[in-house]
Order: structure tokens, then sequence, then C-alpha cells
């Protein structure tokens, strides 16, 4: 019956009926997209929002997706031509390229979350804060933190160093005090100071100088610091520097970083501004940024199982004709979703 039906109708009647419901699909997602980028810029105003630069990863992936869309569209000539092979192997050859723009989305987002960039995170660290309470020395000299890296005689902390430094804080990782009782901290070659005094460990327990003792609450702020010198982080929750690695913005204003005091228009931040930072301001940039680009990956996995059929059809297809009118309502759907990555990505990158 479908075919009999399919056969009644001319050649470029069957192609216009399946393209144009082809593009009122496209349409659809682009009217969803649309509002995802809408929001994303009203929700930049009075709020605080982490920009990052975007992982190489994501470049490469711009490239398979490109490729692909012109090897697909080299499918739909060589079927209109009659060259059925030539067709196979370049639809088969379009799902891979597809694919390997999957892969490479997938390695874009683990280095974001290496990075500190997680679905939605607070933006900078309060609880553990180093020099709040706690402080380090090495060899007797003390740790400080600048352009939120940690450093040791004005040199940056990294390599085998900071391995070394983060073995020692990850003694500290553990739920209460009392868990110290039956553990052997060791020191090495750091001291660790309370509000500048040394503390000793004796007996599972931490004493100052005067012979008091560690309360519970501040083994909590170490606990805390601990955590933020094993996951490599100082003052931010993103890693390396800001202003380099990441921009931090309120208003549509840049901020700066100053002796690890937040200026912003060239004062110190106010306190009702911190405030608001530390309690009530998480990063809603990068949960944006999950979002559409995710929603985008989505629908390329559909256009991937579009692929798929189209592989296989263009193995069972009677005729050239009929595979190329396939071929070219599917190869606008695939096509639309390229142009929305490059529209998506020049979005980000001017934007966020």
């Amino acid at each position: 019956m479908k075919k009999n039906f399919d056969d009644s109708y001319p050649k470029d009647v069957q192609a216009k009926v399946k393209k144009n419901l082809v593009w009122i699909v496209c349409v659809s997602i682009s009217m969803m997209f649309a509002g995802f980028t809408s929001a994303y810029i009203v929700s930049m105003g009075d709020s605080f929002w982490v920009k990052v630069d975007l992982p190489t990863a994501f470049y490469i992936s711009t490239a398979f997706i490109a490729i692909s869309s012109l090897v697909l569209f080299g499918a739909v000539k060589a079927a209109k031509s009659g060259n059925v092979s030539r067709a196979r192997l370049m639809v088969v050859t379009t799902l891979f390229l597809g694919i390997g723009f999957g892969v490479f989305q997938f390695l874009g987002y683990k280095a974001l979350v290496k990075s500190g960039a997680h679905w939605v995170t607070n933006v900078i660290v309060d609880d553990g804060r180093y020099g709040d309470y706690f402080e380090i020395k090495k060899d007797g000299e003390y740790l400080t933190v600048e352009n939120n890296q940690y450093y040791l005689n004005n040199k940056q902390i990294e390599g085998e160093d900071k391995i070394e430094l983060q073995s020692f804080a990850s003694q500290f990782l553990v739920p209460n005090l009392s868990d110290l009782k039956n553990k052997n901290i060791k020191y090495g070659d750091f001291t660790l100071l309370y509000k500048s005094e040394p503390l000793t460990f004796l007996d599972g327990e931490f004493l100052r100088p005067n012979g008091e003792r560690l309360e519970e609450l501040d083994f909590q702020r170490l606990r805390y610091l601990a955590q933020n010198v094993k996951d490599d982080r100082a003052d931010f929750f993103m890693q390396g520097e800001m202003g380099k690695d990441f921009k931090l913005f309120y208003n549509g204003n840049e901020l700066d970083y100053k002796e690890r005091t937040l200026m912003y228009k060239g004062k110190p931040l106010s306190a009702n501004l911190q405030n608001k930072l530390l309690r009530g301001n998480k990063d809603m940039s990068t949960a944006y940024f999950y979002v559409i680009t995710i929603l985008h990956l989505l629908h390329v996995v559909a256009g991937l199982i579009m692929l798929i059929v189209m592989s296989v059809r263009s193995y069972t297809s009677e005729n050239s004709y009929k595979m190329a009118i396939s071929l070219g309502a599917g190869s606008v759907f695939w096509h639309f979703l390229g142009v929305l990555w490059l529209y998506l990505l020049l979005f980000l990158l001017f934007i966020h």
C-alpha cells in the first residue's frame, strides 16, 4: 500500500512534503533555543556571572560536525546523480563523524568539570578559606595565596610539591575530630597554624601553645580547608587565575581581584554584595551552559539515529531517486543541527 501511495506522487512533490515536515521541526527547535539564550542574557542582570574559556574539545567537535555536513551534502548529490555506492559510503562516513562530535563534546564537559565548572556551585570559597583561621608553613616559610594559586617563597606550588601539600591536607579529611584518635598525623616539613599559633598533634588531639584543645567547630573549618587544598582550590571554586582562565562579572561589569579582594568599578566589593556572593548567589552561568549544550547534544543523538536509519535504507532502497529523497530530507535536519551548534558556539564564546 505504502509503495503504491508513494509512487502515485511525483518525485518533486514527495521531496517537498518530507522537507517541509523537517523544516517545521527545525523551526520549533529554533524557537526553543532562542528562549534559552534569551533567558541566559536576562539572568545575567543583577547577578554574579562566571565566564570561562571553552575547552579545545568543543572546537574539535565543531570541525567534526562541519565536515560531516559537507560529506552528507556530497552524499545527497551522489544519490541524485545515481552513484548509489558513493552515496552509501558518504552517509556512513557522516555517521562516524557525528559520533566523533559527540565524543569530543563529552571530553569538553570533562575538561570543564576538572576546571571546577560544575553544574551549579558557589563562586568563591567561604568555608575553609586559607588564612581566615588556618595557615600552613613549609620549612619555616608561610604558604600564601595569590591569583587563586598557592605559593611558597613567591613560587607557585606545582608538581610534586603540590602532591605533597595535598597529601598533608588529606590527613584531616575525616568527619569529626574524634575520628583522629587512632590516626598518626605526620607533619613532615609542614607546620599547621591556628590563628598564627602552631598546632601540635598529641594523643589524637590538636593542642595550642597554651595547652588549649582545638574545638570541633574549628576542626570543621580545618576539614573544609583540607578539602579545598586537596581539590586544588584556593579562593574560587573555578581553578586557575581569575582574569586569565575565568572571569567574574556582576551586573554585566567585570570584577577585578587584588590582594584577595574583589573590586567592583575600581572599589572593594561592598559588604552587601559580598554577602550576596557568599550566601545567595550560585554560578548559574555554568548551569545554563550545560543545559544549552546538552540539549543540543540530545538532538544530535536523534540525528545520529536518523543517520543510522538512512545508512540502512541506502542498502535497501530500490532505486537512487528514493534514496535521494530520503537523504535530502534527512540532510536538512543534520545541516540545521550544524548551523545551530555554530550559533550556540559563537553565543557562548562571546557571551559566556
